[in-house]
């Protein structure tokens, strides 16, 4: 198992701190891996996961990698390049700033190789998305509240689940709450995710999403919960009255714990192109977010809306998803990316 997620370090001379809570009892992750893998297996792992993001990413990589067989550096280049990273959903920003800083340092180190330009854009374009590699702290708060958000059909309530098991892994108590009242069917999804992870659920047949999130919270402090995780309706930014009724969850929890949520994640779908920035800036406006989680990036997914999304919202990328398995949610690394994006 990869590392996901950073423990807060205390003060060196900070109060004895409580005893650890004990782990929740391991259950089989469903991927084939143990929860704590040999060194080669874990890089064994870490190889195949990379492989499959690599295979997601191939529509971007293929369009890009071509540009650079045995082609002179020259003004052609740049445009085809160009027209490249806008398909990939890079946007105007993106693209315009990965050009002229190419440009600029195709110049000033004298770069003659198709090679050489290559391994200049895989530099810029990682210093590009950095801003978005954050680790997602746990221990910071007791329990740490996360609201979940999102629009039907990016894969939010199977992205709860995974995240839960993979703190447990991480020797955290986790608490879910069905906070999607409309939807029986997310309830549904998450208490089996619940049931299979040994996590408790706390759900009703109907109600205000509001009150079942402020009951999760409750029952987080109650029962020395690390971490509560709230499920949110899924819907779409234009929806204004739903997406009011986000902001009302937001406040009610707030109400439940003094600065929760502490974390406030929107999870979107890495196939749905500029889309997915829509949905970063109306969600963002909305709610404040803390994280995004990109998932499906394993089909015709472009991938180069991250670098639009860091041009026009900077929220960290906590993980990126390439399937449906438990171990297919892995960190975004920067460098990672970029390689698989760039072929």
């Amino acid at each position: 198992m990869f590392s996901f997620f950073k423990k807060k370090t205390p003060p060196a001379e900070s109060a004895p701190a409580t005893p650890a809570a004990e782990p929740v009892p391991s259950v089989d992750a469903g991927a084939g891996a143990p929860l704590d893998p040999t060194p080669a297996a874990s890089q064994v792992a870490k190889q195949s996961w990379l492989g499959r993001l690599k295979a997601g990413l191939s529509r971007t990589s293929s369009g890009i990698a071509t540009l650079f067989t045995g082609t002179k550096i020259d003004d052609e280049l740049y445009e085809e390049l160009e027209s490249a990273l806008l398909m990939a959903d890079a946007g105007v920003d993106a693209t315009a700033h990965l050009l002229e800083a190419l440009k600029k340092k195709v110049k000033a180190e004298k770069l003659t190789e198709a090679a050489q330009v290559k391994a200049a854009l895989r530099e810029l374009m990682i210093d590009l998305l950095r801003p978005l590699e954050k680790p997602l702290l746990l221990g910071r708060e007791q329990p740490l509240v996360m609201m979940i958000a999102g629009v039907n059909g990016a894969g939010k309530t199977t992205t709860i689940g995974k995240l839960a098991k993979h703190m447990q892994s991480h020797g955290q108590k986790v608490l879910l709450a069905a906070g999607d009242t409309f939807r029986a069917a997310a309830r549904e999804q998450l208490t089996v995710w619940g049931e299979r992870n040994g996590v408790a659920v706390i759900a009703q047949e109907s109600g205000d999403p509001a009150a079942v999130a402020f009951d999760a919270v409750q029952a987080g402090r109650a029962r020395g919960m690390d971490v509560v995780m709230i499920d949110t309706a899924g819907r779409l930014p234009t929806q204004l009255h739903l997406m009011d009724e986000l902001r009302k969850v937001k406040r009610v929890v707030g109400k439940g714990m003094d600065g929760a949520p502490h974390e406030v994640l929107l999870v979107i779908d890495g196939n749905t192109g500029q889309n997915a920035l829509a949905q970063v800036k109306a969600f963002d406006d909305a709610l404040a977010l803390t994280g995004l989680v990109v998932t499906k990036l394993d089909g015709t997914a472009k991938g180069g809306v991250l670098a639009a999304i860091v041009k026009q919202r900077a929220v960290p990328v906590y993980f990126i998803g390439v399937g449906e398995g438990i171990d297919d949610l892995q960190p975004f690394v920067a460098s990672e990316f970029v390689d698989a994006l760039l072929g």
